[in-house]
């Protein structure tokens, strides 16, 4: 799209139910993967750490592609960059579920992450596009929230078909999921993008985010976002390893017990949605980052009691997941409101430090816990998270003298 085709940008709004499957697509595709990460070191006779890779690559790859889709979207137009980005996730999971070696399997998740991330990048953007800030936070949150459900069911599902079919089966319905979305965006989602920018190159891309990282507003909420998701991926990235060298579960027991994890997330993004434009994004900001500092000294109380029962991790992991669902939906809508004709930019850029920063959480805590030093132990996991929430209080704390910055 150019600026000369503006007229064609549809007034109709796209249902949410599209705008949740395309959030959810690459969640799910992280999640529904997960249970099967201890087994895949005897499949394909490799180490923890290299199939860690598998988990932290595919957030890199999330995570750069989103420096390059957000400004994509600013002057092509959502609609054609979101069809692009979903056709390379189909191509990537066909690609994951023939891998002959896990050199082939990491490099598959490469292309699976680069494209599905195009569905994180464009829903918040789009909700931006035809909302109010206060309001784009609370449409953040409800399509969180559904998002979640995906997540949710993933690993309890990923289980169940790595213990019936193996690990290619997963990958088979994500082929079949990423289809179906791709399908529903074709027919559903009209252009959004009223403001095209007239020109796209390096030099533009470049331009679009120094202009954003003038704003102290943009950098306050982008690393409030990146920390509060440390915490969350800090768990992801430890969590299959310690509740099966710890508490000797089976990938669907894992699964099932995610389920807390998933509801608390859910629960947190709920509260967002009906209570983001009454109490303004920085009380949800505090609220969520309060509970998140709470819930870590829980779990970290579990560990030194050696508590060693599922329930003292995922228990307070409800509560941990919960405040992420406060605090996220709320510093993505302040961040892609400091410039609102750079919202694909500022979605791009900010989701980018999001991801990149839980893809570094996470790869640090399988490195430690694969490490002799904290070898079988849950502490890795208590440090980086509990260094994560702090922070995120600490930056969520600048955004309140930062209001003023921000677009309506």
């Amino acid at each position: 799209m150019v600026p000369s085709q503006i007229d064609t940008v549809s007034r109709r709004r796209p249902s949410l139910a599209i705008l949740v499957a395309m959030s959810a697509i690459s969640p799910l595709a992280l999640n529904i993967f997960m249970p099967s990460m201890p087994g895949m070191v005897d499949v394909f006779q490799t180490s923890p750490a290299m199939v860690q890779l598998t988990l932290s690559l595919f957030l890199v790859a999330i995570s750069l592609s989103q420096l390059i889709v957000g400004p994509l979207s600013d002057h092509y137009g959502r609609r054609p960059i979101l069809l692009l980005g979903l056709s390379l996730f189909v191509i990537g999971s066909a690609t994951c579920r023939f891998a002959p070696s896990i050199e082939a399997l990491i490099a598959a998740r490469i292309v699976q992450g680069a494209g599905g991330c195009a569905g994180i990048v464009l829903a918040r953007t789009v909700v931006r596009d035809l909302f109010s800030r206060e309001k784009s936070a609370s449409m953040i949150g409800y399509v969180t929230m559904g998002m979640a459900v995906a997540p949710m069911i993933g690993p309890a599902i990923g289980g169940y078909l790595d213990e019936l079919r193996g690990w290619e089966s997963s990958f088979d319905l994500m082929i079949l999921f990423g289809i179906v979305v791709l399908i529903g965006a074709y027919w559903d989602l009209n252009e959004t993008n009223r403001h095209p920018s007239p020109t796209f190159g390096l030099n533009q891309t470049l331009k679009s985010f120094a202009t954003l990282s003038r704003y102290r507003a943009f950098w306050a909420f982008s690393l409030t976002s990146a920390f509060a998701t440390c915490v969350f991926f800090s768990f992801l990235g430890g969590a299959p390893f310690i509740v099966t060298k710890l508490m000797h579960l089976t990938p669907s027991q894992y699964g099932l017990y995610f389920v807390l994890v998933a509801v608390g997330y859910i629960t947190g993004n709920f509260l967002s949605g009906r209570y983001a434009e009454r109490l303004g994004l920085f009380t949800m900001i505090t609220a969520g980052n309060i509970l998140s500092m709470l819930a870590v000294t829980v779990i970290g109380c579990g560990f030194a009691l050696e508590l060693h029962h599922p329930l003292a991790l995922f228990g307070p992991m409800f509560f941990t997941s919960m405040a992420n669902g406060l605090t996220l939906p709320n510093a993505i809508a302040g961040a892609v409101s400091v410039r609102p004709d750079l919202a694909g930019a500022a979605s791009g850029l900010s989701g980018s430090m999001q991801i990149g920063a839980g893809a570094a959480a996470s790869a640090i805590v399988g490195a430690l816990i694969a490490s002799d030093m904290f070898a079988a132990s849950g502490w890795p996991l208590v440090l980086v998270m509990a260094t994560s929430s702090v922070l995120a209080f600490i930056t969520g704390l600048l955004c309140l003298g930062l209001r003023d910055d921000l677009a309506e």
